[in-house]
């Protein structure tokens, strides 16, 4: 019967992207258009969202956007509960203020817990609703975790908290959204270079811990954890649902 490349597209379906501006939410939103799918992005910084459009829109598929900080609940059930289509989730937007356990400011365990876990729980509530609202023949939701949601992180002891929360919540999902054939999966990326990563990679101590940790000896790219998401969000993956895709090099392996 062969192998059913052709599944691999998300043609005529709409995929919600937070934290859309930059590195793994923008490759996402990127990967997602290629894969033939409409794209609605949100973050926080409209001439990003405004010069992803300008390369979303060239590959002839539909695109929006919202300017929005996903801990404003207000502004983003308003803006959900308004979408007339919607298949797809990735729960991208999250953060990471590293800091040794014991000197964990609380300002930064405030910011962390909200991004990642409150809202990451809110936007996946509200999509899924908004999707069983359209009766949607089927939906999924990818939620960005982290390597670090597998195993600890020297001073990430509060970002892996929240990162194991995220890998409890995608199972939990799974499981009550399966009879409305939606499926939820994450991606456990490692140290992924973006943008905001690129000013630790030039500290030549912080590239070699991540290349020894790392046993194919490289450092992921968005592009990795961008396939792995387009793989999740079609219909390819039909039987795949409350599992994780880790894309680490071997890093947990160990």
């Amino acid at each position: 019967m062969g192998i059913y490349l052709k599944d691999i597209n998300i043609k005529g379906k709409t995929a919600l992207i937070t934290g859309a501006t930059k590195g793994l939410g923008r490759g996402a939103a990127i990967a997602l258009a290629q894969a033939g799918g409409n794209i609605i992005a949100i973050g926080r910084n409209q001439s990003e969202l405004n010069s992803l459009g300008k390369i979303i829109k060239k590959l002839k598929v539909k695109y929006s956007s919202l300017n929005c900080d996903v801990n404003n609940y207000k502004k983003m059930k308003t803006y959900i509960a308004s979408l007339k289509k919607l298949d797809i989730l990735v729960n991208n937007a999250g953060t990471n203020i590293p800091e040794p356990f014991l000197n964990v400011k609380e300002t930064s365990l405030k910011t962390i817990l909200n991004v990642n876990t409150k809202a990451v729980f809110n936007v996946a509530q509200l999509c899924a609703n908004q999707i069983i609202k359209l009766n949607r023949k089927s939906g999924s939701i990818i939620n960005i975790s982290s390597i670090f949601g597998i195993v600890a992180g020297q001073n990430r002891t509060v970002y892996s908290m929240t990162k194991f929360g995220v890998e409890g919540l995608t199972k939990g999902m799974a499981l009550d959204l399966a009879k409305y054939n939606i499926r939820v999966n994450s991606v456990c990326p490692n140290i992924v270079l973006t943008p905001r990563t690129k000013k630790y990679f030039a500290d030549k101590k912080y590239n070699k811990y991540v290349k020894e940790s790392t046993p194919l000896d490289k450092v992921a790219s968005v592009s990795d954890v961008a396939t792995s998401i387009t793989f999740l969000a079609s219909e390819a993956s039909s039987m795949i649902t409350g599992t994780s895709i880790i894309i680490d090099g071997g890093w947990t392996a160990k």
